[in-house]
């Protein structure tokens, strides 16, 4: 009985945790590409990772925390317009290829020996050296607080202050989704999924709708990639394409193209791979099984169960079947 309230805990503090929020807004702004747009961008983690860069190469070289987030979205809509130009005329596998490549061009460069200096080559940049700044804005006392049975540090590395900042990003932007949804410009974004061609002959600008939707979709991965690194670290490879693939496993998993289905599918990758992770490592012997096996254990059968669902409930867990005919 104390196992399982000691696994339950565990799974729930991972369902609240920094990089589960991260994670979510990450899939919001891919739902914004591939739910609502229909486009097939594999390189989500290329924003991430350019938001991290961006936010804390700025806090380190002293700019206030307000400009270096500005910094940083400013960097991934540079990038997102540079990204868009030559591919946003591409379609499916073509479109998934480029973007997949320029996530990749943009991981190496960080992690480039020439660039020590600014980036930290493939050594990335340490949480401390610019994580001081962020906890400074915290209205929180210091001290820990126990909420039901949650008891984490007020300004921690891992505590309430980011949760409460990664989480209050997740309900603002899962709202704007809903706004946007149900707006001219969300409906006209649905229509190009659906059909690009009928939609340029009512005389929209599609070009323009998709850059429109990339930008939005990466400046929403760039705050993902800022949440993501502040409890821990910039590291370069980490936010490769392990990453973008994920991201598109939450996003598939709780359902494109709807409001809540980034944030289920999100909590629950989380949940399931600590769950699995956990349970082989206590029950299988380590003569069988060691901690790393059993974490690439964990990706295995979420592998496994996103194929099944894929099959069997290819519109996710809140998904609707009509929003399924894409045609990209």
């Amino acid at each position: 009985m104390d196992y399982l309230v000691s696994l339950l805990t565990s799974l729930s503090a991972e369902a609240i945790a920094p990089t589960t929020a991260a994670f979510a807004i990450a899939a919001i702004g891919l739902n914004i590409h591939f739910g609502l747009t229909g486009l097939v961008n594999m390189g989500q983690a290329a924003f991430l990772l350019l938001g991290a860069y961006g936010y804390a190469i700025a806090v380190i070289h002293g700019v206030p925390v307000g400009l270096a987030i500005v910094i940083a979205l400013l960097t991934a809509i540079v990038f997102a317009v540079v990204l868009g130009i030559p591919t946003l005329r591409l379609r499916g596998d073509y479109l998934a290829i480029v973007t997949i490549s320029g996530a990749e061009i943009i991981r190496m460069v960080g992690r480039s020996s020439l660039l020590t200096t600014v980036t930290g080559g493939s050594n990335g940049l340490t949480g401390s050296s610019y994580r001081d700044s962020f906890n400074a804005l915290s209205f929180l006392p210091e001290g820990s607080t126990r909420i039901l049975w949650f008891d984490f540090t007020n300004n921690g590395v891992n505590g309430w202050w980011i949760r409460i900042v990664g989480w209050g990003l997740v309900a603002l932007l899962s709202l704007m989704l809903f706004a946007l949804t149900r707006s001219p410009w969300g409906r006209v974004l649905k229509a190009i999924r659906e059909d690009e061609d009928a939609v340029r002959s009512l005389g929209k600008n599609v070009y323009s709708y998709k850059m429109q939707a990339l930008v939005l979709g990466g400046v929403i991965g760039a705050l993902a990639g800022i949440v993501y690194v502040l409890p821990s670290s910039v590291q370069p490879d980490a936010m490769g394409r392990s990453m973008t693939f994920f991201i598109w496993t939450a996003l598939i998993l709780g359902g494109a193209a709807t409001v809540f289905g980034p944030v289920l599918g999100s909590v629950l990758f989380f949940v399931v791979r600590l769950a699995i992770r956990t349970l082989a490592s206590d029950v299988i012997p380590s003569s069988i099984m060691n901690t790393q096996q059993a974490e690439q254990f964990s990706y295995v059968l979420v592998g496994v169960a996103l194929m099944l669902l894929i099959v069997f409930r290819p519109q996710g867990l809140l998904g609707n079947k009509k929003e399924l005919t894409f045609s990209v």
